[in-house]
């Protein structure tokens, strides 16, 4: 399978800086409760200085939507919703130990981390603007169909993997138990993206081979070289 940003997408996004994951053997019978606490340490310390919406990562996804024509207060990136609800609550739901792992990176490096099971995605996957005819499927099970125009994450079937860019993932390609082959995706738009994205992508890189094994694929797609091979 592939993984690629559209080229309207760089053209239109000019500071978009991607990293990309992909590894197997994945399952839930391990504990990451301790990267779990070291990371949402770092993010409390972030949060300790000033609300999330202050944070320079925060700040370019705002823009960025705000270019979508998204109002950013209505429509967040992962990021800062997940920063938000750590602020107020503390500490996040437990859901699955990938899950929980890229939610306590997320929040310490304030950069969504969208996860896919790659057995639910058909063919190739690129972000790109929806023509208002892909399926979208919530974790609720409901079916939605994307704005045009709206960014998505979109396979070879016209499945839309995730809505509005980094705003929301779909429940089709959602972790679950049964899950063992994923591709994780990373997107910043911030001064240091580039370099913060590397930064996330080779921790993330780290986390998953100690402890489930094995040895991550990682890349840095960009507007030059846009297709991540995920084999």
């Amino acid at each position: 399978m592939k993984f690629q940003h559209a080229p309207e997408i760089w053209r239109d996004f000019p500071d978009l800086a991607a990293g990309t994951l992909t590894a197997s053997g994945i399952h839930p019978g391990v504990d990451v409760s301790a990267a779990v606490t070291r990371f949402s340490g770092i993010a409390a310390t972030r949060l300790a200085n000033g609300p999330e919406s202050e944070l320079p990562e925060i700040q370019a996804w705002r823009r960025t939507f705000t270019k979508m024509g998204l109002k950013p207060t209505q429509y967040r990136c992962a990021s800062e919703s997940l920063l938000r609800r750590f602020r107020k609550e503390g500490s996040l739901p437990r859901i699955h130990p990938l899950i929980d792992l890229c939610n306590a990176v997320s929040l310490a490096f304030a950069i969504p981390v969208a996860v896919f099971d790659r057995a639910h995605i058909t063919g190739d996957l690129t972000v790109r603007y929806a023509t208002g005819d892909e399926t979208y499927q919530t974790f609720g099970g409901d079916t939605e169909h994307p704005t045009p125009g709206e960014v998505i994450f979109a396979d070879s079937a016209g499945n839309a993997h995730a809505r509005r860019w980094t705003n929301r993932q779909s429940g089709l390609s959602g972790v679950q138990e049964t899950t063992a082959n994923i591709l994780i995706v990373s997107e910043a738009m911030h001064e240091t993206a580039t370099t913060d994205i590397a930064s996330l992508i080779a921790t993330l890189a780290g986390e998953i081979a100690s402890t489930w094994g094995g040895s991550p694929v990682t890349g840095f797609p960009d507007a030059g070289s846009p297709v991540f091979r995920a084999g």
